[in-house]
């Protein structure tokens, strides 16, 4: 498929579920219509019950659409041969508990038909990959927590070396850490040249890594775009400089508003509080023992 091929499209696509009479209940989607290009990581954002998991599995052949038509990696979306080119992680990772990490990977490996050699270099680079210590890969599944859970499931979701991936809330149970990770194993998966579409609630976790993405409302489509095209506020100018003095400071102002400006403020720019916390956590890292803790007393 060639750069600018989708690899998905979705035209009209609409879904409606019945009761047990056959009557229409619910319509979860309502003429959607979008496209996922190749190479870029797309997000899907909605509230819950917008038709966001509908439309994920309408992607995947689990569901069919009442009306519409889905085109995914050149084949009808009712064509189970393309989901060997995919890899899927649901909102829930359904594993069996009893298993390990390696016996995980290997069981989903033989689904794929993989030797016992792609296998096992396959499962050793996918939990490295995804960051699982080494002390918890042969402990049971049911032992582990749900931040453990998930790196597993990221990882049987790529076993396959799948050209698309589909993640449905991809840094759920994870800490900070662990989502910064996340991220970057999806930003990586990018560079490989590997097309990516995600389903999260977590605003700043799209905003990281996606190049365009998709609001939900009802089952319909709202907003679709770059997200920098979608964030950029049009009518406010932001300048950035290296620290100045006070009177600098002054003069800059006057020369603003002699030209016209409102609402002129001069402030210090301020990290994420993800920036503050990795900061914290990799400075701790270097420097065991150091604090940076506000005087309670300054606060009263």
């Amino acid at each position: 498929m060639s750069q600018s091929e989708p690899v998905i499209e979705i035209r009209n696509l609409s879904k409606i579920y019945r009761d047990f009479w056959g009557r229409p209940k619910v319509r979860a989607l309502n003429s959607l219509s979008l496209d996922v290009r190749k190479g870029e990581v797309f997000g899907l954002l909605g509230p819950n019950g917008s038709g966001k998991t509908t439309t994920l599995k309408l992607l995947l052949g689990l569901l069919f659409p009442t009306e519409g038509e889905i085109t995914i990696l050149g084949k009808s979306a009712a064509d189970v041969s393309k989901n060997e080119r995919i890899g899927y992680l649901p909102e829930e990772s359904y594993l069996y508990r009893f298993l390990n990490a390696y016996e995980t990977l290997d069981f989903y490996g033989r689904l794929f038909n993989m030797t016992a050699a792609q296998r096992k270099e396959r499962s050793e680079k996918l939990l490295d990959l995804v960051k699982l210590a080494p002390q918890a890969r042969r402990r049971q599944l049911k032992e582990y927590s749900k931040g453990m859970t998930r790196r597993i499931g990221v990882a049987q979701a790529l076993i396959n070396d799948p050209d698309l991936v589909m993640l449905d809330e991809p840094t759920s149970g994870l800490d900070p850490l662990g989502s910064r990770d996340m991220k970057d194993l999806i930003l990586d998966l990018k560079k490989q040249g590997k097309t990516v579409l995600m389903c999260s609630h977590l605003l700043a976790d799209v905003q990281d890594v996606c190049d365009r993405i998709a609001i939900l409302y009802g089952g319909e489509l709202k907003v679709m775009d770059r997200v920098d095209t979608l964030l950029k506020s049009e009518d406010k100018t932001q300048i950035n400089t290296s620290k100045l003095s006070a009177a600098a400071i002054s003069e800059v102002e006057a020369v603003l508003k002699r030209h016209g400006a409102s609402d002129v403020s001069v402030d210090h720019p301020t990290a994420t509080l993800e920036d503050l916390f990795l900061k914290t956590v990799q400075e701790s890292r270097d420097r065991p023992g150091h604090r940076n803790v506000a005087d309670r007393t300054s606060a009263t």
